[in-house]
């Protein structure tokens, strides 16, 4: 069995032969893990704008940052890429197509400098390899020696 929590909702992922006793059993063992989870998640959450004008302030402030950031990263790399887009995914930081056009999702101006570069990194290095084969995480490492602690504080903040 496996247990997420989303949006302070407890999912459980159980076998189809479980037993609702089981179910309850196995939540209430990880009641702990639960409640540490939903406190960190509510105090990480990545805090959507406030109204359309903030938004749109955002937005435009995430979109000179994140440009700039890869304007610094890239000859560092030895990439090139396409275009960069600024949108709004819900599952997403960040994306890079075949074509070489970045996608960074607007709210990753809100996770703090070190996780926004971390995204940036992430996605210029699949320019040189678009999988996340060793030699993708090599990539990362040369660029970013500490990704593997900020890849684990992005992860506290949701989209």
């Amino acid at each position: 069995m496996t247990l997420q929590i989303r949006e302070g909702r407890i999912l459980v992922r159980a076998p189809q032969k479980a037993s609702t006793a089981m179910i309850r059993e196995f939540v209430d063992a990880h009641g702990a893990w639960i409640a540490k989870t939903i406190k960190r998640q509510s105090q990480q959450t990545v805090p959507g704008a406030a109204d359309e004008a903030e938004q749109k302030r955002l937005r435009q402030k995430a979109k000179e940052v994140i440009r700039a950031r890869v304007e610094y990263y890239a000859p560092k790399m030895g990439v090139t890429y396409n275009r960069i887009f600024i949108k709004e995914q819900k599952t997403r930081w960040g994306s890079c197509s075949a074509a070489g056009n970045l996608n960074f999702n607007w709210k990753l101006i809100l996770t703090g400098e070190k996780q926004l570069d971390y995204v940036v990194v992430h996605e210029l290095a699949h320019r040189k390899q678009m999988n996340h084969s060793p030699q993708f995480w090599r990539e990362v490492e040369k660029v970013l020696p500490d990704y593997k602690e900020r890849r684990r504080r992005l992860k506290e903040f949701r989209l």
